[in-house]
């Protein structure tokens, strides 16, 4: 447990935990709550997913800290393969396993006796937002929804390529399989440095730029998210459709929350134009997509308490 972002809040505890996901990986985890709460009583839960390749000591501490502040308990989570949770080898990524680690982290908070089964809500951070909807479309026991600068994993690895594209991208990484049989590895290329960077270097374009903002600088660096996933991953996601079922969340309600700036505004507006009603989609003044992560003066954390509390009941 290193590098966490955000100070704890002196009024909120932090404990370590590991449980399991239904395939036997172990998911390393903080569950964080108010000092004085009352253990012989019931309280309503919040599981925070990281942003795709980030851990828990970034965006998701940020909300937790707030939130447990506020009367909620709060699981963070690193996904299979990433941050301290198990996976070998390392960098993995998939959509139904990280999908599934949402239902385990359900399950977790179930079995704490402070907390309200019934009351289980999920927050998704950037891809998490993906792999949270993606896993309330099946698992009931969450009975709301927010995201937060929401990415659609399967989508972007797709995007912006015709047929012709897709196909040449489909030989490279099927190739690169041959590789890495050879090697006896999967390829990795970080995206970020070991150490945090002073600036962000000036050639670089957006939105590049942006993740080097918050990855690759003081801001938001951590040795364990170093961007990116093994190259062939991308295979699992060009072959899988996260969002096919949005509509059967209702009538559980979904808040999506994005920037007025952020590049990735149209993930949010094209879920919220498949998902049924009650949805909302709330826009936030002057932010791009990375504030969402971690700039407290834009984060709605009103608008996510008051969404919760209303929705948890």
């Amino acid at each position: 447990m290193i590098n966490y972002i955000v100070q704890l809040n002196k009024n909120v505890q932090r404990d370590h935990v590991r449980f399991y996901n239904r395939y036997g990986l172990a998911i390393a985890g903080d569950l964080y709550y108010s000092k004085d709460i009352d253990k012989n009583k019931k309280y309503p839960a919040l599981i925070v997913g990281a942003p795709y390749g980030g851990v828990k000591e970034q965006g998701p501490c940020v909300y937790a800290n707030e939130l447990a502040h506020r009367g909620f308990v709060v699981l963070t989570f690193d996904q299979s393969f990433m941050g301290e949770s198990s996976g070998e080898p390392r960098n993995v990524s998939s959509p139904d396993i990280f999908t599934e680690n949402f239902s385990a982290c359900v399950d977790f908070l179930g079995l704490q006796k402070f907390v309200d089964r019934e009351k289980i809500g999920v927050i998704g951070i950037c891809g998490s937002g993906g792999f949270a909807l993606s896993c309330a479309q099946v698992d009931t026991r969450i009975k709301a929804v927010a995201t937060a600068s929401m990415y659609d994993m399967t989508v972007a690895s797709r995007l912006g390529m015709d047929k012709t594209a897709i196909h040449k991208e489909k030989e490279r990484l099927s190739k690169q399989r041959w590789i890495d049989a050879e090697n006896g590895y999967p390829e990795y290329i970080p995206s970020f440095p070991e150490e945090p960077l002073d600036k962000v270097p000036s050639q670089l374009t957006e939105p590049t730029a942006e993740w080097f903002r918050f990855y690759a600088l003081k801001r938001g660096h951590h040795p364990y998210a170093r961007g990116g996933f093994t190259t062939t991953s991308n295979m699992s996601f060009m072959n899988y459709r996260l969002l096919d079922y949005i509509d059967e969340i209702s009538p559980r309600p979904i808040l999506f929350i994005v920037g007025d700036r952020a590049h990735s505004k149209f993930f949010s507006e094209e879920a919220y134009k498949k998902a049924k009603q009650p949805k909302e989609l709330y826009v936030v003044d002057d932010a791009e997509h990375i504030d969402l992560y971690d700039r407290t003066d834009r984060i709605p954390f009103d608008k996510l308490e008051t969404f919760f509390k209303n929705n948890l009941k």
